[in-house]
Formats: C-alpha cells, structure tokens, sequence
C-alpha cells in the first residue's frame, strides 16, 4: 500500500498500545484518517506468549494475532508494514521514513515500544544468543531450543524465569544467571523471590544470583559456554538474554521530548512537542499509586488505559481515571499476579499459605499497603486491587490477621482511606 502525503492521526508502532489506540479511537467516534507504521513485516501480535505459550505449542502464531488481516482491510487504518520512521519533526507536523520521503500528520502517536538490551560482551552477536522480545526472536528460540541439551538464562526477570520454565519443561538443562542478590529484584520481593527460587529448583533448574557474566566461550559462530566472575563456566548449547529493555526514543529526543528513563508525558499522554502522544512502554507518566513518580509502566493494561487516554483527548472527551497498576507471570503450574507498584516498599508481610496453595505477599510504604504479589490466588488478587483502587489505609497488622482478605473490604474497614 502507497503511503498518503499525510493523516489526520499518525500511529508509530503496531504493538498493543498501538493497536488499542486505534480501535479507541473508533469507539470513540473519531473519523479522521489513520495511519499505522509497523517496523516489523508481521501483523501486530501479542507479546507476553512469547516467552510462554507459544515455544510448548499451547498457542499459535495466528492467535497471537492482535487483530486479523481483515480488520486492517476493513478501513479502519492503513497499516503499513515494514517501514520505519527516522525522525520527527514536530513543527512541520512531519515524519521522515526509512527511505527518505515524508509523512505528514495532525496529532501523533507514538507507540513503538522497548527494544532488548543487549548483552556487552564479544560473542553475544552468536547464533544461538537469543532475546524473546519480537516474534522473530521466538521463531529462533524454538529452532535453537528443539536440539540444545542446555541452556543458560542471563537475567533472572519475569523473561529470564518465564524461559526458563519453558526450556524446563522441554528437557533442557537450564541455569538462571541473576547479577543481584535474588531474582526479580526490581519488581518483588525477598519472600517471593525465595519461593520461586524454590519453585525453579524443584523443576532441575540452576539458580545463580550474585553472579556476573565475565565472558562468553565461543567455537565458530556459537557459544558454547558462559563465564562468571568467580570463575564458572557453564555450558551452554542456548543462551537466553533477558537483562531489561530500552524504550524506542531515540526520535523524539532528537527532536527535543523530554524525557526520564522514558518520554515524559501528562496524565493525557501528550508530549512537550506540539500534537505528539506517547503510550506503551516509551511513556514516562506520573502515577498515582507509586507516590506521584514518573514511571514507565511496561504492561498490557497500561498500553490499553493510555490508548484510552489519547483517545479521550483527540476527541475532547473527559479525561480518563486510571486504574490499579498490574502485572502476571506464568511459570510452571503457578501464576504470579501483581497489583499496585512496590518500589520504595519498606516491609513485607506474608499471609499464611492458604489449604489450596495460595501464597500472598502485601508490600507496604510508611505503613501502608501498596503493592501485593498473588500466587495462585486469584481471589486474593482482586481484593488487593480493590483496596488499592479504593484508597483504602491497609496497615500490616490488618493485612495479616484478616481471616481472609476479602473482610478489609467490609464496612468497618471502609472508613479509613489514604
């Protein structure tokens, strides 16, 4: 499809918040004309099966489909496939494009998400290196995983543990190489951390923290082992990268965002740059439930309440109250579910593990509840969702001698908020 002079709206990114904000838009009544610039050559997909499902085969690379090739067909946007944009300029309301000619636009969107951060070491261009952040990456990470006896995990993230347990799974040897003192130490806690450490032991995987990757062995274009710091090495027919991600900014900056670990955006999602949005996993935004702090916030529900939020705004409508922070992760048979945001968190407190397995972590600031990981507890989940959407003054005394936490919710609770 030839690309028009301009659009009414611009779409930079074909990923969830991408997607989402076009079919906001609609449902919103907006009638101008969109456009939609995809890096990738592939119809936008679902990104969190990829470390998941789809390497066991219990989802399909069509399913992963955010939408079907007929919903772009029907006129709802052009999607433009394969193209990248070089630069903005946001006085000219124009973008340049991978091959030199120019987009025009009336408001833009800016959706292209994170790249992963590569590892800085000679060897990690190898073969079988691989990141599990597009859906390329997966393709090369189930051919590598069919014939790797083992594999080494760098990053014990929710990428780095959620791989893990799928290599696990399919008969790999498989070692996590964490740099800090536990695994996912920016996202949870010690008490959790201990217990999927635990979890991971129990399915033959090696868990290595306080541990730095010195240098990668290679034979020709592979890795054959990982060295760390102390002097291990590890075999390694499969080296699995998950060290973080980087937002996709550079363009904006260079055409003068502001930005802190992300662009800065307002609480509609609007640039410093005049008719310019960013969402997803580039925006930096203030968040209520994290004190006020400006965060990049790298979930699915976040993507879809800032599409929301741009939405709202092109059309003029009324701005768009936000919601509970949260994130999930599947390893193995137990799902971990995060409500609210626990950075700064001064004490944890432990719910005694429930008759079906349950096992809830409240994460408290000043002596407040702020934040709780759920595994497999559901239930437990959505009170805590609740009572952080609420405002409500959990202290840790409360939290712990709830019989059930569902009863914080009870009249006799309500009256205390933050």
């Amino acid at each position: 499809m030839t690309i028009p002079d301009a659009y009414d709206l611009l779409v930079v990114g074909g990923g969830h918040a991408g997607v989402a904000v076009v079919g906001q838009l609609r449902k919103s009544g907006y009638a101008g004309t969109i456009g939609v610039i995809e890096g990738q050559d592939e119809l936008p997909y679902e990104r969190p099966p990829l470390s998941k499902g789809l390497l066991l085969g219990d989802v399909t690379e069509e399913e992963l489909r955010l939408r079907r090739a007929d919903y772009w067909q029907s006129g709802v946007a052009d999607l433009h496939l394969g193209v990248t944009v070089t630069s903005v300029d946001p006085r000219a309301h124009r973008v340049t494009i991978g091959d030199g000619s120019t987009v025009g636009y009336g408001r833009l969107v800016w959706a292209t998400g994170a790249s992963a951060r590569a590892l800085p070491l000679p060897g990690a261009d190898s073969e079988n290196v691989v990141a599990v952040r597009t859906l390329a990456d997966a393709r090369r990470l189930e051919r590598l995983a069919a014939t790797a006896a083992t594999a080494v995990l760098i990053g014990g993230g929710y990428i780095g543990l959620e791989t893990a347990a799928t290599l696990a799974k399919l008969g790999t040897r498989v070692t996590v190489v964490e740099a800090q003192s536990r695994l996912l130490a920016r996202v949870s806690g010690p008490a959790v951390a201990r217990r999927l450490a635990e979890l991971h032991a129990g399915h033959g995987v090696r868990v290595v923290v306080d541990a730095q990757v010195s240098g990668l062995r290679t034979a020709g274009s592979r890795v054959t082992s990982v060295v760390l710091g102390d002097g291990d090495v590890l075999d390694a027919d499969l080296v699995v990268v998950g060290i973080g991600v980087e937002p996709r900014i550079a363009q904006l900056v260079e055409a003068g965002a502001a930005t802190a670990g992300g662009v800065l955006v307002d609480s509609r999602c609007r640039t410093g740059l005049d008719g310019v949005y960013a969402i997803g996993d580039v925006a930096a935004q203030e968040c209520g439930y994290a004190g006020g702090a400006r965060l990049r916030i790298e979930s699915v529900p976040n993507a879809t309440e800032q599409a929301k939020c741009v939405a709202a705004d092109v059309v003029g409508g009324a701005e768009i109250a936000r919601g509970v922070p949260w994130f999930w992760s599947q390893q193995y048979d137990v799902r971990l579910q995060t409500a609210g945001i626990l950075a700064g968190f001064d004490q944890e407190v432990v719910r005694e593990p429930g008759a079906d397995d349950a096992y809830v972590v409240g994460y408290f600031r000043e002596g407040l509840l702020v934040a709780a990981d759920c595994l497999n507890a559901p239930r437990d989940f959505n009170v805590v969702k609740t009572l952080l959407g609420r405002r409500l003054a959990v202290t840790p005394e409360r939290f712990s001698a709830a019989p059930a936490l569902a009863d914080l919710l009870s009249h006799e609770h309500a009256a205390a908020t933050m």
